[in-house]
């Protein structure tokens, strides 16, 4: 491929371009030398939080992966203690699996926190007779408090009560409303 005089003298220049603007200015940069008062990034790897003249901040550099790993732990309890209501299926009291987790952050948060006080809430459709409904809402408080004993809570951290069908989450006449209504509150104190 035969290229003409005026390509190769094209492609001279663009190469010259491009040497030209990768050079440095001359400034030195290590210095302080971007003109305000940030600092260069510590080049090992951490960052400093609030590093002030003390040096009073948290540097992810001096943190291990343990500790890391802890405040992780610890972040993802606390966002599963954030759910505090429990759903159940149609004339049961028994948790659903997928509640487990959320209720084992619980049971370990009231476990480390024994002056922690709940209450747990009953609740029913309006299926059913209004006695029928109270009993229900109250086997249902009974089952999660169970679970937290079991796992850690102290039985004098929580109350039960049962509303039945008295305190509908959702108003109305579906299955959607009713499965909203089919639950188990915390109410911490």
């Amino acid at each position: 491929m035969k290229l003409s005089a005026q390509a190769k003298v094209i492609a001279l220049l663009f190469s010259a371009g491009l040497f030209a603007g990768c050079s440095t200015t001359g400034e030195n940069m290590d210095e302080g030398g971007y003109g305000s008062d940030v600092q260069p990034i510590d080049q090992d790897g951490g960052s400093t939080v609030y590093g002030g003249g003390d040096q009073g901040g948290i540097s992810s550099s001096a943190m291990s992966e343990d500790e890391r790993m802890e405040i992780e732990r610890q972040a993802e309890q606390a966002a599963l203690r954030d759910i505090t209501t429990f759903y159940f299926d149609f004339d049961t009291s028994e948790i659903k699996p997928e509640a487990r987790d959320v209720l084992m952050a619980h049971a370990r948060y009231l476990s480390s926190n024994p002056g922690q006080k709940v209450r747990l809430e009953g609740h029913g459709d309006e299926r059913g007779s209004k006695e029928y409904n109270l009993a229900l809402g109250e086997r249902r408080a009974n089952a999660v408090q169970r679970f937290l004993i079991v796992n850690g809570a102290s039985r004098g951290q929580m109350e039960t009560v049962s509303y039945g069908e008295e305190k509908p989450a959702v108003m109305g006449s579906t299955e959607s409303a009713w499965a909203q209504n089919r639950r188990v509150e915390l109410v911490f104190e």
